[in-house]
């Protein structure tokens, strides 16, 4: 069960509804987000860049699921568009408009590190699925890979040439958007820029594998589960299916790898992403609407106004419990559900920053607050009592191996005084005949 999450670039709200009735569930107030800047984080709220046009500052905004009132307001040190979190949602990575990436800690909100990424402004940020490797895309046309564990790496950082795992410069104009298939590391991805085209790129091979050339301006891409195709939202109102494997046709009307197209929205497509199914395509529009897509048919299967503006991003997210079980939700109002605020700055020194994760706690009770992590400390103790379990476990399966060798040997054992006992009555046979034999003849 899953909702549809939609935001706008101007003072819109946010709309909430459900995929199978189409009823709106909830508008959240007070939120006018730029591309990318719209991320469900763990599942358990709602968070979204706010930055201000012609200045200098902006703001980050937090809504839980139960109230349209935003409860959270951050004010990072320079405006941010792109927001990405990471699966559990312990991590909030924001790009900034010089270029900076900026990486928090959400339990605590402390802005673990920032480093220059870019030599323009960030554009697009998306995570790998095993959230280990973080793509950046910016307004200087390149697409950037970190490794998060070069990140928290201290030591390889001051010996690294550069923090980047890869870094593909070959668009010529602004990135708007990029995705990641399914691998970690040796996913592919795929890029697109305001050049019209979009590009394959391989992760472990660190190199472009795939250039198409689109008749419009591509501003965002979704890719099928099964990566055999990428849909590519146009400027020109039209969705188009680009093929990926290697025996796609080059006789389309629309050039090299295009296979198809449709369309319903009258302005630019702004947004794309796929339902769980796999099948259902959601698509967010300057023309205000949001339609879902069966993408064998190519038919509308549901639509969505937003209340105003054009439509800036668009999330499926499992159906959260407080918008399911407002009883859940009246049970828990005098609990704190939301983190607190981010930091502004870091500390002085990067030594102060410590750059020390932090996970969810997974051994929390069934119905724990909507957002639940343990410490440092806490961390490193259930690490020693799994180090712990880990030894009992391997000097268990060591005893049970000395038990089965001593069976073993009990067994030869036996077979051995078996093997004597017969080779003991054959020599006492042979010496009595011997014996019987020399009376015999000295007679």
């Amino acid at each position: 069960m899953e909702v549809v999450v939609a935001s706008s670039s101007i003072d819109a709200g946010i709309g909430c509804w459900d995929i199978r009735t189409g009823n709106e569930q909830l508008r959240y107030k007070s939120c006018a987000s730029p591309p990318h800047g719209l991320v469900s984080v763990g599942n358990r709220f709602l968070a979204s860049s706010q930055p201000r046009e012609s200045s200098t500052s902006g703001s980050i905004l937090y809504w839980s699921w139960k109230k349209p009132q935003v409860e959270v307001k951050s004010f990072p040190a320079e405006p941010i568009k792109p927001l990405v979190s990471n699966s559990v949602g312990s991590y909030l990575i924001g790009g900034g408009a010089s270029g900076y990436i900026y990486f928090w800690e959400v339990p605590t909100g402390r802005l673990l590190w920032k480093w220059h990424a870019h030599y323009r402004a960030v554009t697009c940020l998306v995570l790998s699925d095993d959230d280990s490797l973080l793509i950046s895309g910016s307004e200087d046309g390149c697409v950037r890979v970190w490794s998060l564990f070069m990140i928290f790496d201290k030591i390889g950082r001051a010996e690294a040439k550069h923090l980047y795992e890869h870094s593909f410069s070959e668009h010529t104009l602004r990135v708007t958007d990029v995705v990641a298939g399914y691998g970690g590391s040796n996913a592919i991805i795929v890029s697109a820029s305001e050049d019209r085209t979009c590009k394959v790129w391989s992760l472990s091979k660190g190199r472009l594998l795939r250039n198409i050339e689109f008749p419009s301006i591509i501003n965002a891409i979704a890719l099928d589960p099964g990566e055999h195709v990428f849909f590519a939202g146009g400027r020109d109102g039209k969705i188009y299916i680009a093929a990926l494997g290697a025996g796609s046709s080059s006789d389309s009307i629309y050039g090299m790898h295009i296979i198809g197209s449709f369309s319903d929205h009258s302005k630019s497509v702004t947004c794309l992403s796929f339902c769980a199914d796999g099948i259902s395509l959601v698509s967010g529009s300057e023309d205000g609407l949001i339609r879902i897509w069966d993408t064998k048919s190519h038919n509308i299967i549901r639509m969505f106004r937003h209340s105003k503006g054009p439509v800036s991003n668009v999330l499926v997210v499992s159906r959260p419990e407080m918008i399911l079980n407002p009883q859940a939700s009246l049970r828990r109002k005098h609990l704190s559900v939301l983190p607190p605020a981010l930091e502004r700055y870091s500390d002085s020194t990067e030594e102060a920053v410590g750059l020390k994760a932090v996970i969810p706690d997974w051994s929390a009770p069934a119905e724990p607050l909507d957002v639940s992590y343990i410490s440092e400390h806490v961390m490193n103790n259930q690490i020693e009592e799994i180090q712990r379990q880990g030894s009992y476990a391997a000097a268990e399966m060591e005893t049970e191996r000395l038990k089965q060798d001593l069976k073993k040997a009990a067994q030869m054992l036996q077979q051995l005084r078996k093997s004597y006992d017969g080779l003991h009555e054959f020599c006492v046979n042979e010496l009595m005949s011997e014996n019987g034999f020399n009376e015999l003849y000295m007679k």
